[in-house]
């Protein structure tokens, strides 16, 4: 293995402060990291919230170890005003900061942008909601079901005769997390040409409401009312999900028709030529019947041979893989999807790779998901603190590295096993 350090990343020397928890905003903060920001995650002695959901590898959990990449994290108890002081000073070194704590919480912890802006006059100051920042559901508690809920989007999801489902990933989070990094990144270019920074919004639900152009522009332009189709399209046939002989499934979808034409040759047979299935309005019509003659097709083959077979006639295929089979694909594999770093307590980690390749300034993964606390003396002595001042500020419980939090954490756990 290489022993040449990862590229910086288009980013280098930028610093992003994320004061956020779970998924949507330090996902974003993640994203500028992957691209070489200074990602610095300040957290309480708590930690984010996904430090404790989810399954367990050794002391960490996995939603955290899987969002928190290329960060240095230093624990600070904002709820004291001495500790905001101590923000105050970080936040002078900072270019953009996203936060997702809601009021009047944040006010409290001298988060808002006015508060922040008095520390640094330009900063980029990102604030994400579920719902937006005033407004009849402003101060609402909110997470990514709900907002789906919301806009529409269960009701669109699952098979016509049964319930709504929810999307079987949090893509609320992950699309509001893109708009926030597009928002910090547009932010700093007009940074560069005034010198001023600026407060922005971002919500659960303008994210998914922009997210669904197609469904809810063809309600506002048509009046059409987009039903639950399960796999299949509206406006196509063949398409769906479709069985293999050995127990296993494939996508084939038709959205032309050389695509049809294409299925056919493949499979060798006439459908093309039969009347109720010669156009996409006549396969529409005949669906059901059209379903099952292609299930007893695909099913006299294995996936590989069906993928394998249809790949080759240029027809639009995947298989359906489950997550073991995800990371071992080739093409995953070959575009660094999948990246290993090494752990401090746990060894080696995988995670996802950087999504966007830059070819003169590519972004990598630099750091591994930090530890809570791990660089909090590293920070404070960058802003100024001798490791005497830190000492004393641990001492008096404004901040905390890694060891303090286990002692702590140890002592809670003394405490309650002598009170049984």
């Amino acid at each position: 293995m290489s022993n040449t350090a990862p590229p910086s990343g288009p980013l280098d020397g930028l610093r992003v402060l994320d004061l956020s928890t779970m998924l949507a905003a330090p996902y974003a903060a993640t994203l500028l990291g992957d691209l070489g920001a200074d990602v610095i995650k300040i957290e309480s002695h708590y930690g984010d919230e996904s430090r404790h959901l989810g399954p367990r590898r050794g002391t960490e959990r996995s939603p955290f170890l899987s969002l928190n990449r290329n960060k240095r994290d230093i624990v600070l108890d904002l709820q004291q005003e001495a500790a905001q002081e101590i923000f105050a000073k970080i936040a002078k070194t900072a270019d953009v900061l996203v936060c997702n704590v809601r009021e009047p919480a944040m006010s409290k912890l001298g988060l808002n942008y006015e508060q922040v802006k008095a520390h640094k006059p330009d900063i980029i100051w990102i604030g994400v909601t579920a719902f937006g920042p005033d407004g009849p559901y402003a101060g609402r508690p909110g997470i990514d079901f709900l907002a789906q809920g919301y806009t529409g989007v269960l009701a669109l999801n699952g098979h016509p005769d049964a319930g709504p489902v929810r999307t079987g990933f949090p893509a609320v989070d992950v699309i509001t997390s893109l708009l926030v990094s597009t928002a910090a990144l547009t932010a700093l270019r007009v940074r560069d040409q005034t010198g001023k920074g600026q407060r922005i919004e971002v919500s659960l639900l303008d994210a998914l409401m922009h997210a669904q152009a197609s469904s809810i522009g063809s309600f506002l332009t048509a009046g059409f009312v987009t039903p639950r189709t399960g796999n299949r399209s509206l406006y196509f046939a063949p398409s769906g999900v479709y069985p293999t002989k050995d127990d296993k499934y494939v996508v084939i979808t038709t959205p032309a028709e050389k695509f049809f034409a294409k299925l056919c040759r493949a499979l060798e047979v006439h459908w093309d030529k039969e009347e109720r299935f010669s156009t996409i309005d006549a396969r529409l019509e005949n669906e059901d019947a059209l379903d099952e003659a292609v299930a007893d097709r695909t099913r006299q083959f294995t996936r590989e041979q069906l993928v394998e077979k249809l790949i080759a006639a240029d027809v639009l295929t995947a298989p359906i893989n489950d997550v073991e089979e995800v990371v071992k694909d080739p093409q995953i594999q070959h575009n660094n999807m999948i990246v290993t770093t090494d752990h401090p307590t746990l060894g080696p980690v995988d995670v996802t790779g950087v999504p966007i390749r830059f070819y003169d300034t590519p972004g990598s993964i630099r750091r591994h998901p930090p530890l809570l606390g791990e660089h909090t003396r590293e920070i404070l002595e960058e802003v100024g603190y001798s490791p005497k001042d830190i000492d004393a500020l641990a001492a008096e419980g404004l901040v905390a590295d890694h060891e303090e939090i286990m002692r702590l954490k140890a002592e809670r756990r003394a405490r309650k096993k002598a009170a049984r």
